[in-house]
């Protein structure tokens, strides 16, 4: 297969710059705002922290409804989320689905008094590897590569189906520099939105279809 670098430079070429994490701007959801290389803002790393959570077994488009729902009322900060009862934020948070736990989740982050690191975020109840490494990446700009779904249906093709979260991630920082991190797991969510789909994977004009081990040569419509 085609080392890392070239698969991430391949998907560079073919979708350019993804400009991750979208962020809400004006009451709409922004993509490709090419926020990597600015200063967050409290607000915006509160809102990263919030979706990070709410992205758990959900597209993120249930996501941003869910964010849209909680801007609109007045409730994205850490003071007012902190303060509403479990099942109002429940409420609020419905469109990302399993509300409930998640506003279990969300409390349990807002309320913790420890410091941000990878060990504690873990040690919060129902914040697993992904969630924690998305705050740490994306808030905190921590050298560390995301592993989500995508990820590793991707890499199951290219033929490291039998590696684990950790051994992938290590795969990544083996191969890429921490500045490219961010990069390239957003170039791996729109390969598999786009490309690289669970039930219709459009094989046949994936770009990194040469290096992959599992290609259906056919396209599906």
């Amino acid at each position: 297969m085609q080392n890392i670098q070239q698969i991430c430079q391949t998907l560079y070429d073919k979708f350019g710059p993804q400009g991750w994490w979208p962020l809400i701007r004006n009451s709409s959801v922004v993509h490709n705002a090419r926020f990597t290389n600015k200063k967050l803002t409290s607000k915006e790393q509160f809102e990263i922290t919030i979706g990070a959570i709410l992205t758990q077994n959900t597209a993120w488009t249930n996501v941003e409804k869910a964010l849209l729902v909680l801007h609109k009322n007045k409730a994205l900060t850490k003071a007012t989320m902190q303060k509403m009862p479990k099942e109002k934020l429940a409420s609020l948070i419905r469109p990302a689905g399993y509300y409930n736990q998640k506003a279990r989740k969300l409390k349990g982050l807002l309320n913790s008094k420890k410091a941000v690191t990878r060990e504690n975020l873990l040690n919060i109840w129902g914040i697993g590897p992904e969630t924690a490494d998305s705050i740490l990446c994306y808030v905190y700009n921590q050298p560390v590569f995301v592993v989500d779904a995508y990820t590793k249906r991707i890499f199951s093709k290219l033929g490291f189906a039998e590696l684990e979260y950790e051994q992938l991630q290590g795969l990544v920082h083996k191969n890429l520099t921490p500045e490219n991190y961010k990069e390239f797991h957003a170039l791996l969510v729109k390969l598999g939105k786009e490309y690289c789909k669970k039930n219709k994977p459009k094989c046949s004009v994936c770009p990194i279809n040469k290096p992959c081990a599992h290609p259906i040569r056919y396209n599906h419509t």
